[in-house]
């Protein structure tokens, strides 16, 4: 039933609306609803809203704002994304109060034509408040078939007027990386800017280090900038590009899963000077990262403070379709700090200014980098 278990496993708060003496309250409700309704109600919608009503009792209660109901649709957008590609207007986001804010607008998308910039924030989609909905649930609204139209509210500093755009949907490729070699006082540094984890990212990171290092960079900016994480695994390899075998990458805990710990493996690369940067849009498994090869490969971490996520997601099928994305664990720093909350800080604050054509906070890291090398 819920995550699959015995209805007598669910917490006491949601086992009563399960668990009656007949067929439990919550398909008797259902019943009555499909029966004396004075509208016609498809029995699928209120088998959703039960679900989403669920997960939004374990959000307030448990002040998990993770944990989302995808419906089939949802689900198979969500599931190509994570393969990296889906339909939508080419924005990577990370919730905030008020919606999501864009952290990056992919070249030449609908979002860029449309004029978005990277720290806007989406407050609507269609008309609706997004305010308060996990980055899953808002983006997924956002998200649709190729070739339709969606309606975003964006604001760009608080208190402005919302601005409505019109946008029309297109497949977008998600960028895994892109990459460039920088002189700085007459030495080669490589920057390599990694924007997710979806299946085989690491693949693309290692080769984005090693075309960088062909064209005689003798130390890597890791950028992490806007990258709101992706997959467990995918990160644990990223960091087998960087850390010798056997070196811990990150450890998790979970009341159903129990304690485990995530080792690099086999085939990093030769060891060069290393500077992480990142700031608030850094999240999940890019702050595992990070943490990681500043514990463990000497990194210096530039930039601001990362979001402060510090739990992990499983997604777990439904007989309807959908899914249930789950908060299951927490997870943890080779130190064995969580990061919930807190995030990382930076061992050298920067900050990229908007509206200024240099990249602040670049600049600062590639000082840093040379001055380490």
């Amino acid at each position: 039933m819920w995550l699959g278990g015995h209805p007598g496993k669910l917490p006491d708060f949601l086992r009563d609306p399960f668990v009656g003496e007949a067929s439990g309250l919550s398909a008797e409700a259902a019943e009555l609803i499909e029966g004396n309704y004075f509208r016609e109600v498809p029995q699928d919608e209120l088998a959703g809203a039960s679900l989403r009503g669920m997960v939004r009792e374990l959000r307030r209660r448990y002040r998990d704002r993770f944990s989302s109901y995808l419906s089939p649709e949802m689900k198979e957008r969500f599931d190509e994304e994570i393969s990296g590609r889906f339909s939508g207007v080419g924005l990577g986001v990370t919730a905030v109060a008020r919606g999501l804010r864009a952290d990056r607008v992919f070249p030449r998308s609908p979002a860029a034509r449309g004029g978005i910039e990277p720290g806007d924030i989406v407050v609507s989609v269609n008309g609706r408040s997004i305010a308060g909905e996990s980055s899953e649930v808002a983006s997924e609204k956002i998200k649709g078939p190729e070739g339709s139209e969606v309606r975003i509210g964006v604001v760009r500093l608080p208190g402005d007027e919302v601005r409505e755009l019109r946008l029309t949907r297109e497949q977008i490729a998600l960028p895994v990386t892109s990459d460039e070699v920088v002189t700085v006082d007459g030495t080669k540094l490589g920057h390599v800017s990694f924007y997710g984890f979806s299946s085989g990212a690491h693949a693309q990171l290692r080769e984005a280090v090693r075309k960088v290092e062909r064209r005689g960079a003798e130390g890597i900016v890791l950028d992490l900038r806007g990258n709101g994480g992706g997959l467990l695994q995918e990160a644990v390899l990223a960091a087998s590009v960087f850390l010798p075998e056997g070196e811990v990458v990150v450890s998790t805990k979970s009341r159903t899963q129990g304690e485990t710990v995530y080792e690099a493996v086999d085939g990093a690369l030769p060891r060069r000077p290393l500077v992480v940067l990142i700031d608030r849009g850094t999240a999940s498994a890019a702050e595992a990262l990070a943490a990681a090869l500043a514990d463990g490969a000497g990194a210096v971490v530039v930039g601001g403070r990362s979001y402060g996520k510090g739990v992990f997601q499983q997604e777990l099928d439904l007989a309807n379709g959908g899914a249930l994305t789950l908060t299951i664990g927490e997870y943890f720093t080779p130190s064995g700090a969580n990061l919930g909350g807190n995030g990382i800080e930076p061992d050298v604050a920067a900050q990229d200014r908007p509206g200024t054509a240099p990249d602040e906070a670049l600049q600062r890291a590639l000082r840093v980098l040379a001055a380490d090398r």
